[in-house]
């Protein structure tokens, strides 16, 4: 959809799963998880719950590009001309990252998927994504391929980092990077609706003004900034969380264990007296 909620739906899309690895990645990374099979399998249906928002949320995103009131409603082709190829490029972006989150739940249901699996197909779906807004803005306002171009940086950072992943699994600082990414492809997109579709009848940015470009790009250090910020504070609540936890766990248990000694050594005396 070429107007603000169309950039609006992804971003939010983005942002909401991004702030959650921000806070799975650090709960795995400190619980240590697959030294006890209980939270093995508590991670593996976590996962496969993820995945499958990560799937809804692509079939409406596909849906709402294509059933729109001015949307190509599945037609591709009609009356010797293309039917709204940018409503299509987006649902085809919807469909790789669908068939992602399908490869994800594949991974935690079936034994016999190769391990990375999900990671590989995650990581080309992200690169897809990238190949397709890279021919989406040819012949566009300077300012609009400026703009589009900004997001393909977190975009094909994001595709590399997963692409490692593939190899490096489990590894808490390449998770966080994909999830840094993650959350400026969120954030960037609601950016491009405002700028491109300014919302609430505000006044339209000009296109081709260079001092515009110049400021759109320190925006979005700005933006990659905000998300290094939500990571490390995500980073550092769970981690206060789970320390807090832990201490008041280890309390109890001390107070625990010395009302039972108590309990014993009266049951000791209680004994000795009656003798």
């Amino acid at each position: 959809m070429a107007n603000f909620k169309g950039h609006a739906l992804p971003g939010s899309f983005f942002l909401i799963v991004g702030l959650w690895w921000s806070v799975k990645y650090p709960l795995m990374y400190f619980h240590q998880k697959g030294k006890s099979s209980r939270l093995a399998h508590y991670h593996q249906r976590l996962e496969i719950i993820e995945a499958a928002i990560r799937t809804l949320f692509s079939v409406i995103g596909i849906l709402a590009e294509q059933f729109v009131p001015d949307g190509p409603h599945l037609h591709l082709y009609h009356e010797s001309e293309w039917v709204k190829l940018m409503n299509w490029q987006h649902s085809t972006m919807y469909l790789f990252f669908a068939v992602s989150g399908i490869t994800d739940m594949l991974t935690y249901l079936v034994s016999h998927v190769p391990l990375g699996l999900d990671r590989l197909v995650m990581a080309v779906a992200t690169f897809t994504e990238g190949f397709l807004f890279y021919y989406h803005v040819h012949n566009r306002p300077p300012l609009d391929q400026h703009i589009h171009s900004l997001l393909l940086c977190a975009v094909f950072g994001g595709a590399f980092s997963i692409f490692v992943e593939v190899i490096l699994r489990d590894n808490i600082v390449l998770q966080l990077f994909r999830t840094s990414l993650v959350i400026l492809q969120g954030t960037w997109f609601w950016q491009i609706g405002f700028v491109l579709f300014p919302p609430f009848g505000g006044p339209e940015w000009d296109q081709k003004d260079h001092a515009n470009i110049m400021f759109v790009t320190m925006c979005f250090c700005w933006h990659y900034l905000a998300a290094l910020c939500i990571v490390a504070i995500s980073y550092s609540l769970v981690f206060c969380h789970l320390t807090r936890s832990k201490r008041h766990g280890g309390e109890a248990i001390g107070i625990q264990k010395l009302k039972s000694d108590h309990t014993y050594q009266t049951a000791l005396l209680s004994g000795s007296d009656e003798e």
